[in-house]
Order: C-alpha cells, then sequence, then structure tokens
C-alpha cells in the first residue's frame, strides 16, 4: 500500500509542480500562467514516456491517461478552490452555524475523495499498458524530476 502512496503521489507531484507557482496568482494572468505549467508538466510527462515507452503506439495511449489525469487534477483544484471561496463567505456571515461549515468540509472531502480515486483508477489504467520495466523507468524518473520541485527541500522518499 504505502509503494501504491508513493506512485500516485510521484505522479500527482509531477503535475502538481504546475499548481505549486501558480497558486498565489488571481486574475488572468495567474490563470494563463497556470495553464502553463500544467502544459510544462504535460510535455515533460510526455518526453519521460517517448525516452520510455519504446512501442509507440502504446506511449501514445499511456500520454493519453496522463492527459486525463491532468485534466482531473485541474478539475480537482478548481472544486477546492470554490470550496475556499464557499469558506471565505460562510466565514462572514457572523450567524453561520457550524453545521453549515461541517457540510462544506464533507463536501470538499467527498470531492478530494472521488477524485483520488479516479487518479488512482487511471494510475493503474496507465500501468497495465506498459511493461515492469517501462513502468520502473518512468517512476523511477518521475521521482527524480517531482524532487527538483519539492518545496523546503525535503526528499519525496522521506515524507511519504
Amino acid at each position: 500500500m504505502k509503494r501504491i502512496q508513493q506512485y500516485v503521489l510521484g505522479l500527482v507531484a509531477v503535475f502538481a509542480l504546475a499548481g505549486c507557482s501558480s497558486h498565489h496568482h488571481h486574475g488572468m494572468v495567474g490563470e494563463e500562467k497556470g495553464d502553463a505549467y500544467w502544459q510544462k508538466g504535460q510535455q515533460d510527462m510526455a518526453l519521460l514516456i517517448d525516452r520510455t515507452v519504446k512501442d509507440q503506439g502504446k506511449a501514445e495511449q499511456v500520454k493519453s491517461v496522463v492527459n486525463d489525469i491532468v485534466a482531473e487534477l485541474k478539475a480537482s483544484r478548481e472544486q477546492a478552490r470554490a470550496g475556499h471561496r464557499r469558506m471565505y463567505e460562510l466565514n462572514a456571515n457572523y450567524a453561520a452555524t457550524p453545521e453549515e461549515f461541517t457540510k462544506i468540509l464533507d463536501e470538499a472531502n467527498n470531492q478530494r475523495m472521488q477524485s483520488a480515486a479516479k487518479i488512482l483508477s487511471l494510475r493503474f489504467k496507465m500501468k497495465d499498458l506498459m511493461t515492469v520495466e517501462e513502468w520502473k523507468a518512468l517512476s523511477d524518473q518521475m521521482l527524480a524530476y517531482s524532487s527538483r520541485y519539492q518545496h523546503g527541500g525535503a526528499s519525496p522518499k522521506g515524507g511519504y
């Protein structure tokens, strides 16, 4: 189970780099910059896949799954932002009850779990397209790639 978490978190880390830099930006410029980071992450993954998966037909299928993962990550991030906005709005309401806050938190947790389950399913779909050797090589490259974007210099192996 821990190994699965490491692979999923490694994969998520590769794509999350897109969110790290754009998270604090607001407005159109921030959104455009965020899209550029997502696009860069997808391009970098495509290069890793091309280097790793020998069968070009399978490589294209793997890239398609990666695109599905990115789409899910982006949707999940937008859902989280919407949830934060709802929390800020509710917080401004002096008469808000604990139950109202709990409802927003429950919805956010359910959305995160649904998204995580979908990403995990896509991860296994991607793995099934690859050989054991290709999967190991890609996973190692992704881990090395994602470690360049860790905040605080923590090693990804020690953090999970």
